[in-house]
Order: C-alpha cells, then sequence, then structure tokens
C-alpha cells in the first residue's frame, strides 16, 4: 500500500539523478487500477455492500453491475453518483476519476465544484442533484 503522499514522489523524482532508480526504488507507490479494481478496493476497505452502494447511488441496477465488473466505460456523473454513495472523500474521488481516465474534479469549473463541496459535506445523490438544481446547474442524472 502507498506511503509517500504525491508531494514526497513528486520531491523524489525531481532529486532523482534517473528515472530508473526512481521506478525501481517506488514500486508499490506507483500502483495503478482500472477503475473497477479501485472500487472493489474501496468497497473492502469500508465494509460496503456493492448492491447498497449501487441502491444509494440511483443508477440502474444492471447497469452499475457493469461498472462494478468493469464492462462499461462510464460516465463521469456515474462515477461520481459512486462515489458520493459510498461516502468517498474528495481524494479518493479524485483518484476513481483518474483511473477511469475521465477527468478529475477542477474547482475552477462551477459544475465541479458543487460536486466537489458535496462530497466533503458527505451529500447523496439526491440531496447534490437538489443542490444543482437549485443553483440552475445540470443534474448527475435524471432521478
Amino acid at each position: 500500500m502507498a506511503e509517500k503522499d504525491t508531494a514526497q514522489l513528486e520531491h523524489e523524482l525531481t532529486a532523482a539523478q534517473g528515472v530508473e532508480g526512481f521506478l525501481t526504488s517506488n514500486p508499490e507507490e506507483l500502483e495503478h487500477y482500472s477503475a473497477s479494481e479501485y472500487l472493489h478496493k474501496l468497497l473492502a476497505e469500508k465494509g460496503l455492500k456493492q448492491s447498497e452502494v449501487i441502491r444509494d447511488s440511483g443508477l440502474d441496477a444492471g447497469y452499475a453491475d457493469h461498472i462494478f465488473a468493469g464492462r462499461k466505460n462510464t460516465s463521469r456523473k456515474y462515477l461520481l453518483a459512486i462515489a458520493l454513495a459510498m461516502r468517498l472523500t474528495t481524494k479518493e474521488t479524485q483518484h476513481l476519476l483518474h483511473y477511469a481516465d475521465v477527468g478529475e474534479l477542477y474547482v475552477r469549473d462551477p459544475w465541479d465544484s458543487v460536486l466537489w463541496f458535496a462530497l466533503e459535506h458527505q451529500m447523496t445523490v439526491m440531496e447534490t442533484n437538489l443542490l444543482l438544481h437549485r443553483l440552475s446547474k445540470p443534474p448527475l442524472f435524471d432521478c
């Protein structure tokens, strides 16, 4: 499991005489997951049940099962609904979005900043959609 934060790794890489040594000395810090693998890792760490997360996400169960199984490339919005349902931190959510290659949240974007706020305040999908509606922003998806 990774123990160094990103800033530490950046410092080591900047100071490194060669990238080979950096890569050799940090293999556990450079793990890469698929979105599905990362979701399952988080389910285990948090002691969550996939069925409950799917229910709380508001997504179609069949479609969400495919996301967890890695058989669907999914939209960023659906992954954010899952992140809210799992009560992920913003850091965990950023990692999930990165692994899914759908773009991390960017706080200078008004819609993204609402989602960041919702994650930080442990809001549900429904609460988040209501907040987005109140602020005249597009919903995560139509509930």
